[in-house]
């Protein structure tokens, strides 16, 4: 019996591991306030992934805006040019066509006047 604890002694370690139980219990707690619930977690994953798809739409659009820009940068550039040679074949048409028949007039004239 002079191995056995007292009534004390026993009532001291039960306190204790009460006192110790108390405090793993509140830890515990703190922990559990520290995790996010699953349904909040689930709205701010669908939150961000609204987000994410409004980002990858807008980025599409704006992709979309840049090669119709592109697109009609080119017609532009190829109306452009187009409009260059026909006022070339216009500056040919009016003044380089009637210098020539002029000087073909000339020519075949003085060619007829010498015969």
């Amino acid at each position: 019996m002079a191995d056995d604890p007292s009534n004390a002694e026993l009532a001291h370690r039960i306190e204790a591991m009460r006192l110790d139980l108390k405090e793993d219990f509140r830890e515990l707690a703190k922990r559990l306030d520290a995790k996010v619930s699953i349904e909040r977690y689930e709205l701010e994953r669908r939150a961000a992934d609204e987000v994410h798809r409004a980002v990858i739409e807008r980025v599409a659009a704006i992709e979309a805006a840049r090669l119709q820009e592109k697109r009609d940068a080119e017609v532009e550039r190829r109306k452009a040019e187009d409009q260059r040679r026909a006022d070339k074949r216009l500056v040919f048409s009016a003044l380089i066509v009637p210098v020539l028949i002029v000087l073909l007039q000339v020519y075949l004239s003085s060619r007829g006047a010498g015969s």
